[in-house]
């Protein structure tokens, strides 16, 4: 399957609908990567991707009306393991598991009834609940589907199903019809609006005038029965967690699907309200592990919330962090602003790979096989890992599942999706995994990089140019915005830097090399830095190295976790922070350090995302100390 042009059709018939964007996706096919990252998808590649079974259960979730008793969400888990597998299947190109996607869509096309609807809901119990939601779901997962699927009549069959769901819905919704918003008894129908991304990309897909319509008259509901929160993002006066409606994941949902409507219809104020939104949330809502909700699922000013003790329970769903990921690939593709690649790599490389279970430690007794691959939720003050499984649903065969196990793999998929992109002028490298990339440049050629690092552990990422003969093109590379001092090199020949988009435009040549340096110290973020209102906060801080967030964990110690600390600082005012030898770490780690305290102990520390995956000790990125610094 690799290469074959056939699956490059799909993704050039979206070209012209993206004409406005600054970036686009390269397609399938693009990265052959090395190291953690890769590693991680080819463990929920295996693990969850090419189980059989689960797609088989999924489906079957279809064949009965398995929401009616409890109007509940088992319809999503197929489409959101498609979209995923899909997503994966982009960058893996593993056979085996695009034969598991294939099989998986005949039979969500053979759950189809006479008019080709598609629903756990039974028709007498349908429109409420989450029965749009998963219609949706199941409408998305085949969509992207659609885009890899190399078999031109299972294509037809997925088409005119696609068409035959949609039509059922446009016949019971639209003016001097039913109101979708009244489809759901949740979130004030938030989450039934979320159908407008699969409606505009059917569009797209066939051109038909009705499905454009019909997504207008969805945009035109704005999302919930209280208020248009379309237009309060357009205003841009409010923050989505003053919205009257903070249901975080449901939410960005609906703010996709409307950036995919400018891009088609070019109203420009759609898609400015479309980053007015999501510069909101990542100003009042992103944590600093990249996530969102500090009270479950919500958006509540999670920025001063993260620091704040009263916070506890379940926070930072998998949901809100995937979805807020997708959400900033779709911002960075359409603005080219470096700040989403940023955010992106921050919620990659804390909350999403924080939150599989690579220790595939048992959660649930009634999960498949004893264990889900991601857990819902990820702490940020003391507290355990698996505290619960979001979404959790029973389904026919007392086996359960949960909606960010379903989602968790369209996380890394997007990552990949989003680690390179093409421009007018070039590409642009976004994420700097280790191995290489297959793009092209402007006049069509082959453009491969070869990337060597082992970033973000390592500072030093250097890159070497493939090409079949020297051609001019633009060639950006992603500076973060955490690094202060970046240094650039070209074949040797320093080049100025600094955070944002280094553009190196020029006549390449076979074998050109480029060698980046990111410097990055541990260093201390206090609560009372959070913005307004964080002064009255009770004094906390946390430890970063450029994008990772360091964690304290009892894996280390049996110390109390919420006895206040203080840092003792050198000379310089720095921390005194030193690396710890990983065979010193009681656990699988990727960066781990010793930190000095005023009474000459030592707090030893860890990457994010590696600690706490036994889900019984307790792990903390906030930690509170003794008193406020300057």
């Amino acid at each position: 399957m690799k290469n074959d042009n056939r699956l490059m059709a799909g993704y050039a018939a979206y070209r012209p609908r993206l004409a406005a964007d600054a970036l686009f996706l390269p397609g399938p096919g693009m990265g052959n990567y090395t190291g953690p990252f890769d590693q991680a998808v080819r463990f929920i590649q295996q693990h969850q991707l090419l189980d059989a079974s689960l797609w088989v259960r999924f489906a079957e979730q279809f064949t009965r009306p398995s929401d009616d008793q409890d109007l509940g969400w088992r319809c999503e888990y197929w489409g959101k393991l498609m979209r995923g597998g899909s997503m994966v299947w982009s960058y893996t190109q593993d056979p085996d598991l695009y034969r598991q996607l294939e099989a998986a869509a005949r039979a969500m096309l053979a759950n189809a009834g006479p008019d080709g609807r598609i629903s756990t809901y039974s028709r007498e119990a349908q429109f409420q609940g989450w029965d749009i939601w998963g219609r949706k779901y199941v409408l998305l997962g085949m969509e992207y589907f659609y885009d890899i699927c190399g078999d031109s009549s299972l294509k037809e069959e997925l088409l005119a199903s696609l068409r035959a769901q949609t039509d059922c819905l446009i016949h019971h919704f639209g003016p001097g019809k039913a109101d979708l918003r009244d489809a759901s008894c949740h979130w004030e129908g938030l989450n039934s609006s979320s159908l407008l991304e699969p409606v505009v990309r059917l569009y797209n897909m066939t051109g038909e005038k009705k499905y454009l319509d019909f997504a207008g008259y969805i945009v035109s509901l704005g999302g919930i029965q209280s208020a248009d929160i379309f237009q309060l993002a357009l205003e841009d006066r409010l923050d989505p967690w003053q919205y009257p409606v903070t249901k975080a994941y449901e939410m960005m949902s609906c703010f996709e699907g409307l950036l995919e409507y400018a891009r088609t219809t070019g109203e420009e104020k759609w898609s400015r309200a479309v980053v007015n939104f999501a510069r909101r949330v990542l100003n009042s809502d992103i944590t600093i592990i990249g996530s969102a909700g500090c009270t479950h699922e919500l958006f509540d000013h999670s920025r001063l919330g993260q620091a704040d003790p009263l916070y506890t329970g379940i926070m930072q769903e998998t949901c809100v962090t995937v979805t807020w990921m997708k959400l900033c690939g779709q911002v960075l593709c359409f603005t080219g602003d470096p700040i989403w690649g940023d955010a992106i790599e921050r919620s990659l490389y804390n909350a999403l790979l924080g939150a599989i279970n690579t220790r595939k430690v048992p959660r649930d007794p009634l999960s498949p096989h004893g264990w889900l691959p991601f857990d819902s939720y990820s702490p940020l003050r003391a507290g355990c890992r698996g505290q619960a499984v979001g979404g959790r649903m029973v389904m026919a065969d007392n086996t359960i599942y949960g909606c960010c196990a379903a989602i968790g793999a369209a996380g890394l998929g997007a990552a990949a999706q989003l680690s390179a992109l093409h421009s007018q002028k070039g590409a642009a490298v976004n994420l700097y995994f280790p191995g290489t990339l297959s793009l092209s440049t402007p006049e069509g050629l082959r453009l491969g990089l070869r990337i060597d690092t082992q970033y973000p552990v390592g500072e030093d990422i250097a890159l070497e140019l493939s090409l079949d003969r020297p051609e001019t093109f633009l060639l950006a590379l992603r500076i973060p915005g955490w690094c202060a001092a970046p240094e650039a090199q070209v074949n040797g020949e320093a080049v100025p830097a600094r955070s944002g988009w280094l553009q190196l435009e020029r006549l390449w040549h076979n074998g050109d090399k480029i060698h980046l340096r990111f410097p990055m110290a541990v260093e201390a973020l206090g609560s009372w830095q959070l913005g307004e209102g964080s002064e009255k906060l009770p004094p906390h801080q946390a430890l970063i190295r450029g994008p990772i967030v360091l964690a304290a964990s009892e894996e280390f110690s049996q110390d109390d976790l919420s006895a206040p600390l203080e840092f003792k600082l050198t000379e310089s005012g720095a921390l005194d922070a030193r690396s710890l030898p990983l065979a010193h770490v009681p656990f699988e780690a990727q960066q781990a350090f010793e930190i000095t305290l005023q009474n000459n102990r030592r707090l030893r520390v860890a990457d994010y995302a590696s600690v706490g995956k036994d889900y019984d000790k307790q792990m903390a990125a906030w930690m509170p100390v003794s008193r406020r610094g300057e």
